[in-house]
């Protein structure tokens, strides 16, 4: 019975209120679940299907977007350090403060949008991604404001002037890409909020072969040198949206914001009390990170270097746990929509157990292939050193990030975006990175020490969200979602 039902929720919303009494659930208990009965072990093998089919397109998806903002790093490092360093710290602060921040706000879509569609309002969701949008215009114009004065805050951390002033370019040509990023990132709700998520993958892979062509173009082919990389990115990400409206056109969805109404300018506070702790969660662990890159700087160029590879390398495997607790996020968050709290917690386990199997996995690959990783990016032997002997520290680190990531999506899923946004901010800027500047600067433990600090985090991160959710209240979850779905569109909620 419960696979039917999935079947439905992919391809059409359930008629509201029409859950059956049974899918209702009235428990309060914990994640710690266990199957028993026939139906149980049933229903888990059905979740895991699901999460294995979205999985697979959200890991070629994000893998995809991600290598969007990160081409310009193999497509301009053969032209020499300098060059490298400069479009590494560039898009390091494009990443903290501006993609990451939109990301970060979009994560309460992934609570509000499938929780809508579970509950059978396909206008209700609509309305969501029509508000993010207009709200991520508004910080968008902030951001666009620090890039362009961006050149002058570089000047107070970096040395060497010539890479200050070519990362403050970079910035500049890439404003160009905010209002066309800002469209796509919320716009795609509009489809993975009902579990589709092949259409956007192919929209990706159309992009990041439109970005590799202009990239190669601009920089080599017309000898526009540094600053094609950033026209390459700013030009790509202006089509994307473009890519996404033909789709919902040629689908009959008719588009992202298909009348023109007033109530995207209202309605905001249920949205924002889940997007700002949601962009706490997703900006705590990224801002630590690159902070970390920034603080290599102060070691030496080719330390800064070393750093960005494995900051780069860590963040494309992060991707794939990243991609399984958004699939769980929608699994977990539709279920919630729909009222049964039983199968959002089978759905919780079931993301909790593909995320250890992959980060294993990921901690394996980093271990195994770790002479081989910085190749991809520079033949420096001095980087390519440094870059093998910290690689085992990260293989470690693995363990644990994509666990965090898991748990991470199973709060965004049921609602709880606060609980993560404070376990994050406090465990990586009370411990990790006072951690870190001590064991790299005072203990002399060079790139070892920067990791060494967030990974401790990340174990206590891990111990706390997990804490939490053995102990969550699922049903107040369901309570919530009920709320907010029955209020009048054109309500305050």
């Amino acid at each position: 019975m419960f696979e039917a039902t999935m079947e439905e929720n992919t391809a059409k919303p359930p008629i509201a209120g029409s859950t059956p009494v049974a899918l209702r659930d009235t428990e309060s208990t914990s994640l710690l679940w266990k199957p028993g009965s026939t139906e149980e072990a049933t229903t888990w093998k059905t979740e895991a299907k699901v999460l294995g089919r979205y999985s697979i397109s959200l890991i070629v998806a994000n893998l995809l977007q991600f290598s969007l903002n990160m081409s310009s790093m193999l497509i301009i490092s053969p032209r020499g350090k300098v060059e490298f360093g400069a479009v590494s710290v560039a898009t390091t602060t494009a990443n903290i403060t501006g993609f990451m921040i939109f990301q970060g706000l979009c994560t309460s879509l992934d609570t509000l949008c499938a929780q809508a569609w579970g509950s059978g309002n396909p206008e209700l969701k609509q309305l969501h991604v029509q508000r993010m949008i207009v709200v991520l215009g508004a910080v968008g114009s902030l951001v666009a404001i620090l890039w362009f004065y961006a050149n002058y805050l570089f000047s107070l951390i970096l040395p060497d002037p010539t890479t200050y002033m070519l990362a403050g370019l970079y910035l500049k040509i890439l404003i160009c890409a905010i209002p066309g990023y800002v469209v796509f990132e919320a716009g795609k709700r509009v489809l993975t909020a009902e579990g589709i998520f092949f259409p956007v993958t192919v929209i990706l892979c159309a992009g990041a072969c439109t970005n590799a062509f202009l990239g190669w173009l601009l920089v080599w082919r017309c000898d526009f040198g540094f600053i094609g990389g950033p026209i390459a990115v700013a030009t790509t990400w202006t089509i994307m949206p473009v890519y996404l409206w033909a789709y919902l056109r040629l689908a009959g969805r008719g588009g992202l914001w298909p009348c023109v109404t007033s109530r995207g300018l209202r309605g905001w506070s249920p949205m924002l009390k889940l997007a700002l702790p949601g962009l706490v969660m997703v900006e705590a662990e990224y801002l630590a990170f690159e902070i970390l890159v920034i603080a290599s700087a102060q070691l030496s160029t080719e330390d800064l270097a070393a750093q960005t590879i494995l900051a780069a390398l860590n963040s494309a495997f992060w991707q794939i746990p990243f991609s399984i607790s958004i699939a769980g996020t929608t699994m977990i968050a539709q279920h919630i929509g729909a009222g049964s709290a039983r199968l959002a917690k089978i759905s919780a386990l079931v993301v909790f157990v593909s995320a250890l199997l992959c980060s294993a996995t990921n901690s394996i690959l980093f271990f195994s292939f770790r002479a081989f990783w910085p190749r991809i990016f520079t033949n420096d032997p001095d980087v390519v050193v440094l870059v093998v002997n910290t690689l085992p520290l990260v293989a470690a680190m693995q363990l644990v990030d994509g666990l965090v990531a898991c748990c991470n999506g199973i709060l965004r899923g049921c609602g709880r975006q606060s609980v993560g946004g404070w376990v994050n901010l406090s465990c990586y800027y009370v411990v990790a990175l006072p951690l870190s500047f001590w064991t790299t600067f005072g203990l002399h433990w060079g790139l070892k020490g920067l990791w060494a600090g967030v990974t401790f985090a990340l174990v206590l991160v891990t111990f706390a969200e997990l804490m939490f959710l053995s102990r969550a209240d699922w049903q107040k979850s369901v309570e919530d979602a009920e709320w907010r779905n029955s209020r009048p569109l054109n309500q305050e909620p």
